[in-house]
């Protein structure tokens, strides 16, 4: 009986100090708890943000969803009222404006990006445009033979060696725009260079898409990017055509808060204006335009601007400052393939500008590639070595200190220039590339991080 009672005060007294001991941990814990930072949330520790950039995607989705939704009408209303959709769609994403200030990297001014808005969808344009590219067929009949003909079939069969993680999507779309602005300004961008074409022109693939210029505009503003124009070859494009368009764009999109103007040596602030192909007009019909003395000047009107032209051969640097320009870019992401376009030419091409007040604007690109729509053109194709291509370009190009760096490019796919997010994906006949092992953005973040690097490299420059 002794030795019963002795071990149940033993096992009372074990499930007492058990108890206590329960109490303590848990007293412990909760002390812990609430010294837990309030963002520790997922993906911090990496500095990704992932919840808030999943939220904003739901958002994204939902709008677009509702877009498409309404856009199953009569075509011609669906365009007639895209601009008024698209100013809905933003006005009711405006209030996060602060907040994406906070959260997206600032814009660089002298970083300039080349942009195109001529792709669409069934959705918004009633047809594919652009993703539906035509192979083109090699100068030579007898290479030609030898290469598969017809266009592609989208949207699982696009013009494009990469696929889009929007997918074949409409530049009309405005879920669309915004997306690109957003990635535009996560780079570390400024200036989007937007390839255009007078009102009712086009490329020969495409539609005309001035209209469609004060939307990107409304949407450059709210992520505090500014635009400027890459005028195209367009049909009989020569000095006195040149003029009236100049005119037209300053008029008409000159006063909006994201029209681009820069602030020159002597402190005025003009537009700038790259000149695609510029070399297809001999220079006395620029100089009529550029020149001080020209029948059709603009030099020293309301309409006056930097105009920056296009080089390609060694020789052009002489043209171009004949003809008046101001400047110069090499617009190609191939190293090697054009004289302006390869690395060890720069240093020469910017002593030349230097010792001719010209400014020298160095294109930079993450790869080449177009054998979706040029099946011959592999000899021109430039590896993307997972980003090392990109930071090579980066490096040649801050060597010759430049005042502003160009880069080819956001969103032109079918050369696969673009470091717009892209996708792995596999279809029935065709592997696209991707940018494994990197993620989506990477080409994105490489941006950001030499952006950084020029503004840093610059500050020593000037002091």
């Amino acid at each position: 009986i002794l030795n019963y009672d002795i071990m149940a005060r033993f096992r009372r007294r074990t499930c007492i100090i058990l108890l206590l001991f329960i109490l303590f941990i848990c007293s412990i814990m909760m002390a812990l708890k609430t010294l837990r930072p309030d963002r520790a949330g997922f993906g911090d520790p990496f500095g990704l943000g992932l919840l808030p950039e999943l939220q904003q995607r739901t958002v994204l989705l939902d709008s677009k969803q509702n877009l498409l939704n309404r856009a199953q009408g009569d075509t011609v209303t669906r365009v007639s009222n895209l601009h008024s959709i698209a100013v809905n769609t933003m006005k009711a994403s405006m209030s996060p404006v602060k907040k994406l200030e906070e959260e997206l990297s600032s814009p660089n001014y002298n970083f300039h990006i080349f942009y195109y808005t001529w792709y669409g969808n069934p959705q918004f344009d009633g047809k594919y445009i652009h993703w539906n590219h035509p192979l083109l067929p090699h100068w030579d009949p007898k290479i030609a033979n030898n290469y598969p003909k017809g266009r592609h079939n989208p949207p699982e069969d696009i013009g494009a060696n990469f696929y889009p993680e929007l997918g074949s999507y409409s530049s009309k779309d405005p879920t669309v725009i915004e997306a690109h602005m957003k990635q535009m300004r996560t780079a570390s961008t400024g200036v989007i260079v937007l390839s255009w074409y007078p009102p009712g022109m086009a490329d020969e693939n495409g539609e005309p898409t001035d209209d469609l210029v004060p939307v990107v505009l409304d949407y450059a503003h709210k992520y505090n990017l500014k635009v400027t124009f890459h005028i195209e070859p367009y049909k009989d494009r020569d000095d006195r055509s040149m003029y009236h368009n100049v005119k037209y764009i300053i008029d008409k999109y000159g006063s909006h808060p994201a029209f681009y103007r820069h602030k020159t040596g002597t402190g005025r602030l003009l537009p700038m204006f790259y000149v695609y192909d510029s070399y297809v007009t001999i220079p006395e019909i620029w100089a009529n335009l550029l020149t001080v003395s020209g029948s059709q000047s603009i030099r020293n009107t309301a309409y006056d601007a930097l105009f920056i032209a296009l080089l390609v051969e060694e020789r052009h640097k002489h043209d171009i400052h004949r003809s008046g320009f101001d400047g110069m870019y090499t617009y190609f992401a191939t190293n090697g393939f054009s004289y302006g376009s390869s690395h060890h030419n720069w240093a020469s091409l910017k002593a030349f500008c230097d010792s001719n007040n010209l400014m020298f604007i160095p294109s930079v690109g993450p790869g080449y590639i177009d054998t979706s729509i040029r099946p011959w053109n592999n000899h021109n194709t430039r590896n993307r070595v997972n980003g090392k291509y990109y930071e090579t370009a980066f490096s040649a190009a801050l060597l010759v200190r430049p005042e502003i760096i160009s880069i080819t490019s956001f969103n032109e796919w079918h050369e696969g220039t673009q470091i717009e997010k892209a996708v792995p994906k596999r279809t029935g006949q065709v592997v696209y590339l991707d940018y494994k092992p990197h993620k989506p953005n990477v080409y994105l973040e490489l941006t950001q991080k030499w952006s950084e690097k020029y503004r840093k490299e610059q500050e020593q420059w000037l002091m």
